[in-house]
């Protein structure tokens, strides 16, 4: 990464990936800023595999996830369907959209998940590789406690111009961005109109985590409520079965530190 001493990364939350980056991207300011962090790509031109070399200058070297802002292709402009297709396979969505939640409970855009299969469709071979697709919201933001429901009715009109993606691959570990703690306090009516999205809620201010040990935010990843459900499902085997060594590392595990780089409002 460009100039940055060890352990200094970009790890938003989805708060912030929508209504910072996603948000400047589509009203095209701080371009300069943005482009650093997340660049414009035309990510079907490419396989999963060649896409982290066209991460952004903050971002090369990276080696769990990476950014890129999606222009709206002809074939949406034109009221049809997105082709996801590749030179070696395809992206399928799984699960239902998700919403996206900002810090005061309004909904500010739209999650959808998707897995890459190699060969075509519909007979292609599942891979490890995912990707999170990011959608604004067009107009103001609706409060959970009337939009979720007025959403299920009417789903909210979308900024269509660019989308933001996160790519990663699906691991069996834990990794750096998988281990935020978990949000407890999330408002019931917020749960209820998810969907088969897997991330949390995300509550902190733009740009990159410094320190943020207590952190209500959820990962990013599609991932990490599996692996962490086994991990404590373990813990509680070991406890039970006796086990007190598995029973103190468990209580006293701390989530790591997060540092990084604050590049304004």
């Amino acid at each position: 990464m460009e100039n940055l001493l060890p352990g200094y990364r970009f790890y938003p939350t989805e708060e912030e990936l929508v209504s910072f980056y996603l948000h400047n991207k589509l009203e095209n300011t701080r371009v300069d800023d943005l482009n650093r962090v997340i660049p414009t790509l035309d990510i079907y031109s490419f396989n999963p595999s060649e896409l982290p070399r066209y991460a952004g200058a903050l971002c090369h070297g990276d080696p769990e996830q990476w950014f890129f802002f999606i222009p709206r292709q002809e074939s949406e402009a034109r009221g049809g369907r997105p082709k996801r297709l590749t030179d070696s396979g395809f992206w399928k969505a799984t699960g239902s959209p998700g919403y996206v939640y900002s810090s005061n409970h309004r909904i500010i855009g739209v999650k959808r998940t998707m897995v890459f299969y190699e060969g075509r469709a519909p007979s292609g071979t599942k891979t490890e590789w995912k990707m999170n697709e990011y959608k604004a919201i067009q107009g103001g933001a609706p409060s959970t406690t009337t939009g979720a429901a007025a959403c299920a009715l009417a789903p909210p009109k979308l900024r269509q111009e660019f989308s933001l993606c996160r790519i990663y691959k699906k691991s069996k570990s834990l990794r750096a961005f998988d281990r935020r703690p978990l949000a407890t306090n999330r408002p019931a009516i917020m749960q209820a109109h998810m969907g088969n999205s897997d991330d949390q809620a995300t509550t902190a201010s733009p740009l990159l985590m410094q320190e943020r040990t207590t952190s209500l935010d959820s990962s990013s990843s599609g991932d990490h409520l599996d692996q962490l459900n086994h991990f404590q499902s373990q813990s509680m085997e070991a406890l039970a079965a006796g086990s007190s060594t598995m029973g103190v590392q468990a209580m006293e595990y701390e989530p790591a530190i997060w540092s990084g780089i604050y590049a304004g409002n």
